[in-house]
């Protein structure tokens, strides 16, 4: 099992990084209910698994090079290198992408997830692979379907643009969506590097699935790049939610329209740009997501690569308490604030919203925080 990021940031005197967790209290982050909203399958593999699928398929990859990529320090490497080298050399059959779909939704499952919504970049898939868009959509909607009778989770998959590929695969992406529209893949999102590949580019592709009822969201303010980023994605491309958004807290004022609009931003506490940009004695103090909270916006915090950034959705949850020192208050909001802002059914987001509260208040008073001062 490799050593979680929580407890390698716990190396950090605590005075700088705000609390020590307690074991009771990690058991709390675990109990309580969640969604989880951005989460890239491809992220999500586990590491015997990229093993056996590279002896599957013979892969151009040592050993060594496999263990690099899970590999993690308080200065990590970035992971998109990991994702391509899966898209072009392990990822092979359908079959594949069903498995890693339902082992992601099993690990999420045994930290009590009961939702999650991740994303599958269609673009590289049928590139490199050759393999048809529906075989591949099929495949990992069979893996949802097992996961949730298996583990109780449910799933939906959110096809996302490869921003370093032409605009034009994107209409393509979108095209191949709605030719095999299926109810567990209600909307799309844009991710990869966001560096001189801006929303506005895609506008077309957002365009077209908006007009044909898709969901959407989008990576944006994730690398540094602008807060201009993360007005266009929700102005022009018209976005439900935005994924990352850190820059926004650089226009307060736009920052608290959106924050008095509901917009969702989905976070990300272990974001491997302030981990490497910024030194792990001053990451917990100035992180983005503190000033997010200060400016009133609607948070919920995600994994984005789980096994690669070596956290689960617990332990995204206890980064925000423990390292960034945000109170229980403060995670009830998200909480409330994810179910809201998920593309689950209405009738699946009235029950959470119901019930959830509770269950969250009871684990709260267990551990001496008064439901009553929530």
């Amino acid at each position: 099992m490799p050593i979680s990021i929580q407890d390698t940031l716990a190396t950090v005197p605590p005075a700088r990084t705000g609390r020590t967790v307690t074991t009771d209290q990690r058991a709390f982050f675990h109990a309580i209910p969640k969604v989880e909203l951005h989460c890239h399958l491809l992220g999500a593999v586990r590491r015997d698994t990229f093993f056996y699928l590279a002896a599957k398929h013979r892969a151009p990859l040592s050993d060594a090079e496999i263990a690099g990529f899970y590999a993690r320090g308080t200065k990590p490497v970035g992971v998109l290198h990991t994702l391509r080298a899966l898209e072009r050399h392990l990822l092979l059959d359908p079959a594949d992408f069903a498995r890693i779909a339902y082992e992601y939704l099993e690990d999420a499952a045994a930290e009590n997830v009961r939702h999650a919504e991740f994303f599958w970049n269609p673009t590289a898939t049928l590139r490199d692979t050759g393999l048809p868009y529906g075989e591949v959509q099929a495949a990992i909607v069979d893996g949802i379907a097992l996961a949730e009778a298996d583990h109780g989770i449910s799933g939906l998959l959110i096809p996302s643009i490869d921003r370093e590929a032409p605009p034009e695969d994107a209409l393509a992406m979108i095209e191949q969506m709605l030719e095999h529209r299926h109810p567990k893949v209600p909307g799309i999102g844009i991710d990869y590097r966001e560096v001189d590949r801006p929303p506005e580019l895609f506008a077309p592709a957002y365009a077209l699935a908006r007009k044909n009822g898709l969901r959407a969201t989008a990576h944006a303010g994730e690398f540094g790049m602008p807060w201009s980023n993360v007005e266009t994605a929700l102005e022009v491309l018209g976005v439900d939610r935005i994924d990352h958004g850190y820059t926004i807290i650089d226009n307060p004022e736009l920052a608290r329209r959106y924050a008095a609009r509901g917009v969702l931003f989905t976070i990300v506490p272990t974001n491997s740009y302030y981990l490497r940009t910024l030194p792990p004695e001053r990451w917990a103090a100035e992180h983005p997501i503190r000033r997010m909270v200060e400016l009133g916006l609607d948070l919920h915090p995600n994994t984005d690569d789980p096994t690669l950034h070596h956290v689960g959705p617990a332990g995204a949850w206890e980064l925000l308490y423990s390292h960034l020192g945000l109170d229980i208050a403060d995670l009830r909001r998200m909480m409330l604030a994810g179910i809201a802002g998920s593309w689950a059914s209405e009738a699946q987001r009235r029950a959470w919203a119901a019930e959830w509260p509770a269950l969250f208040d009871a684990a709260a008073a267990d551990l001496g925080w008064e439901p009553s001062a929530l």
